[in-house]
């Protein structure tokens, strides 16, 4: 890309005011955040429910960005630099993207469906690419946004494209067919995912197969119910198992670790081997099949290049390394456009100052070599990365273009030496194409640990903050709760996460919590909920702000204000409407008002009550008074001390369920984890835990025989038991054994029995085809913690943080 702003100025339709028509630029940016915005970069300033990068402006100006897409240009930077006014910067974008796609003349792919884009896309990448350099959708970048920032990595050294498209509603689909024009269409299949989007699910098929509306020829399984909204004039290609009038026939035979298709296609009868059983996989296969057909490829290419396809990892994963470092695993794939985004995601989690690159030969970037690693070495060092460790025969060549390399011709190699290199206290962004076999790097650097996990999915974070968001008036200040260990799921990563995404304030019940972020580098607002007045002197050393709410509490604060010589420093004064824990009531108002007028060394940061019953509304009465009486209470505080607080009460429910106490700001809690107490809620909020392990061991039992401590379990038929590696040590409540609760093995139910021991509890997996070292799913979106609660009789929160901290988080973006 090397476009003038004076050429695109008509295109977008824009009206230019700024220094220069004349300047290029070379890459497109809607994210203020990233180290790779530069001079040559246009950023669009995209205006969100909650979050306007209008705001961010200025700090780009000064970082040396010129060009900008705008509504409006932000008071006091006209003539500071170029910017292109319009009425809608999403639109823009689409349109910019649009007329860009349209440059290039090659076939392109367009991926829809309900499940499996991004495998399809991932394998097709992978059989076509010996003939062909593709340019694809990095990781799963199919949204409104997703889409354009996509095909804009089109560049003249390409000569194919595959392009996943994602919606969520009605009226979406017509955009992204504007920006991706694809000349093949392949519809993966139609599910559940975002049916709350629709009415129907008519109007979900019909929104979808706009994608296809101008391609030469749409793949698919051959299905009544879709092909009643399909237009006549649009050429399919189908498969199917059970319908011979499909243009491909074929039927499945499972072995043991793969399966064969058997395949009547233009009166040929052949057999393909694909290394998978389940039937996603299968289907998945013959689209990709079908496409290469479709381009006229043999059959026997089609038969070698299938049998090698693998299973695709679509997540970046932070783990945790030797010597204190932290490892982000993204060891399954090396082109340009994820690179770009592995570094952003390094920048967003590093948790040293240090940073670590290990990078493979990179492919199919549709550059020169020389071109392609000179972009390399800049994109390093705009997001400082400290040390490169190059590997491959390609990469090896370019080593001098990096500052403070070395390079290895293969993998082995570099393991070979990997004991003389000192891994301590960095962040190592593992990056590499899948032949390099990365994975054996990461098992070096990964610390060891026992086989139970809790996962956390950081995409499902976001996508929480973002719906509670989408709530809040515009000038609603947000805090969002990540004591008890971030509800157990990890603190210090969802901080860094919040601090991404630019939330207010973070909450901590106690001093050490916030004092841990402050040492990591965590520089948002801390409020600390519970501070214990020993912890006062730390408050103030690690510029943490606490809540006060006693007059016995506020004078010993106030003491050591004045010691330190304190001037406004801010503090959070907690009023009691009801909760009945902590805080001001109304008679200790006046005392309360009476000291402040006379002190100089704190400011009244903010006014705060607790909601008791926000989540019941059988309670509504009272949650109203709480309401009523925290308002009062709070503007006469503010009337008698003659300042301006923010104002907060409401928790996570409460946001949903009374939005009319928003006041100032919100404090989100539980909800940002997937949990809420509204069913309908629940559905729109996507699982960010699960808590997984593995089967150790396989037994058959016979009649008589027991199981773990006190026999609790007496076998009555044979029987097979499962042991898992994870006990009440772990946090698994003892009450959820013997038959109370159960776990999930390959989507199956499996019965825990006999009492939950420290370190392990047994299941009877009888009825399931299972084997020693498959995945256990312990919580997770198919076994909520909300059902485990309710059997228990407790809450989610109590579940949550039981989870102990011997188990390994595994932090993971889709």
């Amino acid at each position: 890309m090397n476009l003038s702003i004076k050429n695109i100025i008509p295109i977008l339709n824009a009206n230019f005011q700024g220094i220069d028509q004349d300047v290029y630029f070379d890459n497109v940016s809607i994210d203020s955040r990233s180290f790779q915005n530069n001079n040559k970069t246009l950023f669009f300033a995209i205006v969100g429910i909650n979050n306007d990068a209008h705001t961010y402006i200025e700090e780009l100006v000064k970082m040396g960005v010129q060009n900008f897409v705008v509504t409006h240009i932000p008071k006091g930077l006209s003539g500071k630099a170029n910017f292109l006014i319009l009425e809608n910067t999403l639109s823009a974008l689409q349109n910019f993207a649009s007329y860009y796609r349209n440059l290039f003349d090659f076939p392109i792919v367009g991926i829809t469906g309900s499940n499996g884009k991004t495998i399809v896309k991932e394998w097709l990448n992978f059989l076509l690419s010996p003939d062909y350099t593709i340019i694809r959708s990095p990781k799963s970048y199919n949204s409104q946004v997703g889409v354009p920032l996509s095909v804009i990595g089109i560049n003249e050294k390409h000569n194919f494209g595959i392009f996943e498209a994602g919606i969520s509603t009605i009226n979406e689909m017509e955009h992204l067919h504007k920006i991706i024009n694809p000349t093949i269409g392949i519809l993966t299949n139609i599910g559940s995912a975002h049916d709350e989007g629709f009415a129907d699910i008519s109007q979900k098929i019909k929104e979808k197969l706009k994608l296809f509306s101008t391609v030469d020829v749409l793949i698919l399984n051959k299905n009544k119910t879709i092909e009643v909204f399909l237009n006549p004039k649009i050429k399919t290609f189908t498969w199917s198992t059970n319908d011979k009038s499909a243009d491909v026939f074929f039927q499945k035979k499972t072995y043991s670790n793969h399966s064969i298709l058997n395949i009547t296609y233009a009166n040929q009868c052949f057999k393909i081997k694909i290394p998978f059983t389940d039937e996603a996989s299968v289907e998945n296969s013959m689209h990709c099949i079908l496409t290469m057909l479709h381009l006229k490829y043999d059959l026997e290419t089609i038969e070698n290049r299938v049998a090698q396809l693998f299973p695709v990892e679509m997540r970046l994963k932070v783990k945790k390394g030797i010597n204190n470092c932290t490892l982000i695993d993204d060891s399954y794939s090396a082109d340009f456009q994820s690179l770009k985004i592995a570094l952003d995601f390094l920048e967003n989690q590093k948790q040293h100052l240090k940073k670590t690159l290990i990078l493979s030969d990179i492919f199919q970037s549709g550059l020169s070599n020389d071109d392609l690693y000179v972009r390399v070495s800049q994109l390093l060092v705009s997001n400082k990365i400290n040390r490169v460790i190059c590997i491959g025969e390609t990469i090896s060549q370019f080593k001098n273009k990096f500052l403070n390399s070395v390079s290895f011709p293969s993998t082995e190699k570099f393991i070979e030496a990997f004991e003389t290199f000192d891994f301590i206290n960095e962040t190592i962004l593992i990056k590499g194409s899948r032949h390099f076999e990365f994975e054996k790097i990461v098992s070096l650097l990964e610390e060891k640990t026992h086989e139970t996990v809790l996962e956390i999915n950081l995409n499902a974070i976001s996508h929480n903050l973002n719906y509670y968001k989408s709530k809040l008036n515009p000038k609603t200040k947000l805090m969002v709760m990540v004591k008890a260990f971030g509800y157990g799921s990890g603190g210090y990563e969802i901080a860094k996460l919040l601090a991404h995404h630019k939330v207010d304030y973070l909450g901590v019940a106690f001093a050490d919590e916030g004092i841990e972020l402050r040492k990591q580098g965590i520089e948002l607002p801390i409020m600390v909920l519970n501070p214990e007045m020993t912890s006062f002197q730390s408050i103030i050393q690690y510029n943490l702000e606490p809540e006060i709410y006693s007059i016995r509490q506020l004078k010993a604060f106030l003491k050591i204000a004045e010691s330190k010589q304190l001037n406004q420093y801010p503090i959070h004064i907690k009023i009691d409407t009801g909760m009945h824990r902590l805080g001001f009531e109304n008679d200790a108002i006046a005392e309360l008002i009476a000291i402040l007028e006379k002190d100089t060394t704190v400011q009244v940061k903010s006014i705060l009550s607790h909601l008791a019953a926000s989540d019941d509304l059988t309670h509504d009465v009272f949650t109203k008074k709480q309401i009523s009486d925290f308002e009062k209470i709070a503007s006469k505080m503010e009337s008698k001390l003659n300042i301006k607080t923010i104002k907060h009460i409401s928790n996570t429910s409460g946001i949903s369920n009374y939005p009319e106490a928003q006041f100032d700001m919100v404090r989100l809690g539980i909800g940002l984890y997937g949990i809420s107490n509204d069913e309908k809620e629940t559905i729109l909020l996507e699982n960010v835990g699960s808590l997984k392990s593995i089967i150790s061991q396989i037994k058959t039992l016979n009649k008589g025989d027991s199981v773990g401590y006190g026999r609790r379990f007496m076998v009555e038929n044979q029987t097979k038991i499962a042991t898992i590696p994870i006990g009440y040590a772990d946090g698994i409540f003892r009450s959820w054994g013997n038959k109370v609760g159960h776990v999930l093995i390959n989507n199956q139910k499996a019965a825990i029995v006999g009492s939950i021991c420290m370190d392990m509890l047994m299941v009877d997996v009888t009825p399931i085809n299972c084997k020693e070292g498959n995945e256990v799913v312990i919580f997770g979106k198919n076994l909520p913690v909300t059902e485990i609660a309710s059997k228990l009789k407790t809450i989610s929160y109590e579940i949550l943080t039981s989870v102990s901290q011997r188990v390994k988080r595994v932090f993971y973006r889709e």
